[in-house]
């Protein structure tokens, strides 16, 4: 089924791919109308309203050859992206979006169709999102890791490596403190690092609605570790409401105790990654020129610990 009709690049993903991947970025975004257009092609599939788009991926909507609504996700291949269908295979649709091709030289997939119009976001009750979220997570850490994902052991270790030479980088001695403490915290934890298969970034918008079940995640960037490291997401979500409402260590404690609760999983332990989490943020901002940690990442660590020294 060929197209005459071409995409239109939206301008903030060109942007975004111009910052974060130079030159590559640029060429990736100068050659997306013809990718776009050799699979719908390939694929037999047809446009079907407007494109959405992230950080690095066009989302479009999409009608196959047989009526089925579905979405045609391209983005370049990278390490953060080149594990996401071997994820969804594992899954296979339990919990997340189900994949239903995919094309290893390009990185395109193609997905089944979720309402992109209501995120998990949109559901206004605190508890019940987190509650919601929390869920997904028991059915997607079910699974154990399929080797040729990357290993919280890895990166955990790599992350010690790495404090050093980050902290001197922290204007504010009480920045410094913390990221030591974190580091501290991963550091107890590096020789057990678990073999879940985790979704490492399942906050409120990458939790969709489906027709298939009331909400399936999406968006994963799948490795294997301990389910302590997927939590963070959950817990920083919707910052500026917790803020605003006053009870920002009562708020992350209540969703940390929602989440760990409905996966079972030891407190002290989760508690350490969480903060490894937090230390890995730390050295992403770092790595971006940035002098201080974030307010976010500050007060959940901040009142994780003191409920641990409690």
């Amino acid at each position: 089924m060929s197209t005459s009709i071409r995409i239109d690049v939206p301008e903030a993903l060109a942007a975004s791919h111009s910052k974060h991947f130079g030159a590559s970025g640029r060429a990736w975004i100068a050659a997306l109308p013809d990718l776009a257009d050799a699979f719908l092609e390939r694929w037999a599939l047809r446009l079907d309203g407007p494109g959405r788009h992230g950080m690095a991926s066009l989302v479009l909507p999409v009608t196959r050859a047989d009526g089925t609504p579905a979405a045609l996700k391209l983005q370049p291949v990278t390490d953060e992206h080149a594990t996401e269908p071997v994820g969804l295979r594992v899954w296979d649709g339990d919990g997340a979006v189900r994949l239903l091709d995919h094309d290893a030289d390009t990185g395109t997939m193609l997905l089944e169709r979720l309402d992109a119009a209501r995120p998990l976001s949109s559901v206004a009750d605190d508890d019940t999102a987190v509650g919601v979220l929390a869920e997904l997570l028991v059915r997607l850490v079910a699974a154990p890791a399929p080797e040729g994902l990357r290993r919280l052991a890895d990166i955990a270790a790599a992350m010690l490596d790495e404090v050093p030479g980050a902290v001197p980088a922290l204007r504010d001695p009480a920045d410094r403190r913390l990221v030591r403490t974190c580091a501290s915290a991963v550091a107890e934890l590096v020789g057990e690092p678990g073999d879940r298969l985790l979704h490492w970034d399942l906050h409120y918008d990458n939790v969709l609605a489906a027709e298939r079940e009331p909400w399936l995640a999406i968006d994963p960037k799948p490795l294997a570790g301990d389910p302590g490291f997927d939590l963070l997401p959950a817990l920083d979500n919707r910052w500026e409401e917790v803020v605003a409402s006053g009870a920002i260590t009562r708020t992350v404690l209540r969703r940390f105790d929602l989440l760990t609760e409905a996966l079972g999983l030891d407190r002290k332990r989760a508690t350490g990654w969480t903060l490894g989490r937090v230390l890995q943020n730390a050295l992403w901002d770092v790595e971006d020129g940035e002098t201080a940690l974030g307010p976010a990442q500050v007060a959940i660590a901040t009142a994780l610990l003191r409920h641990r020294a409690g």
